[in-house]
């Protein structure tokens, strides 16, 4: 059994587990409409050299059908590791079906693309950038990262497929990240998340849904699973966050990639801590791939300083994770604390509550904070005059970021 595993026999009936759970399953359930769905799995998987190699073994076994839904999906090694197991399975009549976000996938070879689609895999793009395409549409992508496999093993997180996620994050080279392997019922909720994706790109195809039902329970973990969709009014991935923060009682600790928080999350976060909340954020360092972003992050630097909030930022690499810890619960999943994916992406984040799972990643996170700088109240407020003019003006700008 892997160190991370978590298992059990018990499964309480949902709407009981959700009251059980507390406040935050039983708002997510009943405001949300994520269903607390009992019975699971978890097991954590830190950084490449643990994702990786879960994700590939699972396509290795995979006997009916593999969905895999990616933002990025670059060139490199990993790239052809996966394209070549993803074939494989195809011409052992597996059924695979590969959905990229044209945008975020850009950089991926066509040679791959072609190996996949000769071996049998269906490899669609997911709203492609060309003039038949619905120009109001093209800035909202699908930032998912799901992989299912055969409807009974899950992932997700904040990992792409692309060799900068490869190693331990000991390096500038390896990035830090986080992911999930899920088996049970919750499952059935991540291949949803791939198929209202998939139906869009394949034309309605509602063959994707038309598969087995919910997996046997596996473990004692309960789990909620949020699909975020940019609309007319917040998203459900956004809400799930303010019901989060707002439910928190003891510490709500962030570790995020990209820090823009609106005036609400914000207000949010500093009201958690005048209740005696241990509010702390880890957000990337020096090797942030997009520079602008630290930049717009900093924006938010003094309301929640001057509040308390703890604020760090990773030094050996570049800090990719997606992870919220509030008391017992915690949330991985693809969504950044920023605008694009509040407001703009499609979001997918699991909720899961489990007092375990939640140690390890809480454990990971100090272990991250003991390779991360504070930044200190009193420095900040001394900045020179003129990052502090840029902050006021980036401050405007930050909620799309």
């Amino acid at each position: 059994m892997h160190a991370n595993d978590r298992t059990g026999t018990s499964a309480a009936t949902r709407p009981a587990a959700a009251r059980d759970h507390g406040p935050l399953a039983a708002a997510l359930e009943g405001i949300v409409g994520a269903p607390a769905i009992t019975g699971n799995r978890i097991e954590v998987l830190r950084n490449g050299c643990e994702i990786f190699p879960a994700m590939l073994d699972a396509i290795t076994a995979a006997k009916h059908h593999i969905d895999l839904l990616t933002f990025v999906y670059w060139r490199g090694e990993v790239a052809q590791k996966f394209a070549d197991a993803l074939a494989q399975r195809a011409r052992a009549g597996v059924e695979v079906r590969v959905l990229i976000d044209a945008i975020g996938g850009r950089l991926l070879d066509d040679e791959l693309v072609e190996e996949m689609r000769d071996a049998g895999c269906e490899v669609l793009w997911f709203r492609p950038l060309t003039s038949q395409w619905k120009f109001w549409k093209a800035e909202h992508r699908t930032h998912r990262k799901i992989l299912v496999v055969d409807g009974e093993v899950g992932f997700t997180g904040g990992v792409g497929i692309a060799d900068e996620w490869q190693g331990d994050a000991r390096n500038a080279d390896e990035w830090r990240d986080t992911h999930v392997r899920i088996t049970g019922p919750a499952v059935i909720a991540l291949r949803a998340g791939f198929a209202t994706n998939w139906l869009e790109a394949a034309d309605d195809d509602v063959s994707v849904v038309a598969r087995e039902g919910a997996p046997e329970p596996t473990g004692d973990a309960l789990v909620q699973v949020v699909r975020g969709q940019p609309g007319l009014h917040t998203s459900d991935v956004a809400l799930a966050l303010r019901l989060a923060i707002r439910s928190a009682e003891s510490r709500l600790w962030i570790a995020t990639a990209y820090f823009a928080p609106d005036e609400e999350i914000a207000g949010l976060l500093c009201a958690a801590v005048k209740r005696g909340v241990d509010v702390r954020v880890l957000i990337p360092g020096p090797h942030i791939d997009k520079r602008v972003s630290r930049v717009i992050a900093r924006a938010s630097f003094d309301e929640l300083l001057d509040a308390g909030v703890r604020i760090s930022e990773f030094q050996p690499s570049m800090l990719h994770c997606k992870v919220v810890i509030t008391d017992d619960a915690c949330i991985v999943g693809s969504a950044n604390v920023n605008g694009r994916s509040m407001e703009q992406d499609d979001e997918l984040i699991a909720v899961i509550h489990d007092a375990a799972v939640t140690g390890i990643l809480a454990d990971h996170f100090l272990e991250d904070l003991e390779r991360a700088e504070a930044i200190e109240e009193h420095r900040w407020v001394d900045r020179p005059l003129v990052w502090r003019l840029r902050d006021r003006v980036l401050a405007k700008v930050q909620p799309f970021a």
